[in-house]
């Protein structure tokens, strides 16, 4: 019954994780879709002072800022929908077992360490005399 019910809280917790993780994604891709549309009405804009009220008329500047904003709102994609992908929740979990695996490497070296500097065969004697 114990392990049944173990089980079941893991799974629990599995289903738990798997919905807040999808509550990111979703959010995320809010954002994203959210950086588009402010993208465009920002270009509009941009042209609109430039062309239209005459801000700096020699120069075409909103070219340059859109091109920088452009490369902004491709990045927010990479980032979305890409760097997900290959660092995202099986990334993360497999880089913290390495992590863990490193450190209880480390323990056992340090614990082996004070076993041989510190050996419990004299320790007893001591406390024996």
């Amino acid at each position: 019954m114990f392990f049944k019910a173990k089980k079941e809280s893991e799974i629990n917790l599995e289903q738990h994780e798997q919905l807040e993780y999808a509550h990111f994604r979703i959010k995320q891709k809010k954002r994203l879709y959210t950086h588009f549309v402010i993208f465009l009405v920002g270009s509009v804009f941009l042209v609109l002072i430039n062309k239209i009220l005459k801000y700096g008329e020699t120069y075409d500047w909103f070219i340059w800022a859109i091109t920088f904003w452009s490369f902004l709102f491709v990045m927010h994609v990479i980032n979305v929908f890409f760097t997900q992908k290959f660092l995202g929740k099986d990334w993360e979990r497999a880089q913290r077992e390495k992590l863990v695996h490193k450190q209880k490497q480390k323990i056992a070296e340090l614990q082996k360490e004070i076993e041989t500097d510190f050996p419990l065969s004299q320790i007893n004697k001591k406390k024996e005399d």
